[in-house]
């Protein structure tokens, strides 16, 4: 075995796990960005969403939201809550994978690679900020396009067809979940680009417009409380709430198993 095969991962070798009648892969970053960028090379269309406490707590609640998660190529955890979630019923997850920092890594890739990039979501003061940031961060990138989120539902063939002209390698949805995974799969046989990730508040973090928590309240599991201290009254029902609500989940899981 040469040492470029050794960097390969392999789709059967995806591992899976199904709780709460979802599909996640716990992977590390670095296997995603490998399984990425080979399906970008071989012209297989990959679509990526992130889970936390919150979506979890909103998929159990919606069955066609379950249904396009199931249904996403790849499944991140992006969030500290359900890696501690996961471990507790003895799934061995390697990490958490935080999708401003996979997205981050996405771009890298991009610009090495000379790839293209559609930006959709927002509002257009951000997607603004977003375009010179990165225009200055990676050079070698291409922006083909790009389309604020804020739009009415007669609107959306009319995005849809501005995406598929621009003909981005990769489209990075920055929109509130389930908007974003509903809009994908309207669209999913019919989307020509090679890689979709739902990026949730992203754009607002690459502006400059919101700050993440420092690396040690991240890796502590503590991200969500700086989050709720810039922004309480949008957030706090979802932290406050909605962890209680997640634990619920969680224990009554543990005795259906039990």
């Amino acid at each position: 075995m040469s040492s470029s095969d050794k960097n390969i991962i392999h789709e059967s070798d995806i591992k899976i796990i199904n709780i709460f009648n979802i599909k996640i892969n716990p992977l590390r970053r670095s296997d995603f960005l490998l399984l990425i960028e080979s399906g970008i090379k071989s012209g297989r269309q990959i679509a990526q969403f992130g889970v936390n406490s919150a979506t979890i707590n909103e998929i159990v609640r919606n069955e066609e939201f379950r249904h396009i998660i199931n249904n996403a190529d790849l499944v991140h955890i992006d969030g500290m809550s359900v890696v501690w979630a996961l471990r507790s019923f003895n799934y061995s997850v390697p990490e958490r994978v935080a999708t401003p920092d996979l997205a981050d890594d996405i771009l890298a890739m991009a610009d090495k690679g000379k790839m293209s990039v559609f930006l959709f979501g927002a509002k257009e003061a951000t997607l603004s900020l977003c375009r010179e940031s990165i225009e200055k961060k990676y050079p070698n990138l291409r922006i083909t396009g790009s389309r604020n989120g804020y739009y009415e539902p007669d609107e959306e063939e009319s995005i849809f067809n501005q995406i598929n002209e621009a003909s981005p390698d990769i489209l990075l949805l920055g929109m509130s979940s389930p908007k974003k995974e509903l809009f994908f799969e309207s669209y999913r046989h019919k989307i020509r680009a090679r890689y979709i990730l739902g990026v949730g508040g992203y754009f607002d973090i690459l502006s400059g417009q919101i700050k993440r928590a420092p690396r040690w309240m991240q890796n502590s599991g503590l991200e969500w409380f700086f989050r709720l201290m810039q922004e309480p009254r949008r957030l706090w029902k979802r932290y406050l709430i909605g962890i209680h609500q997640f634990f619920w989940l969680v224990a009554r899981e543990k005795f259906r198993k039990s």
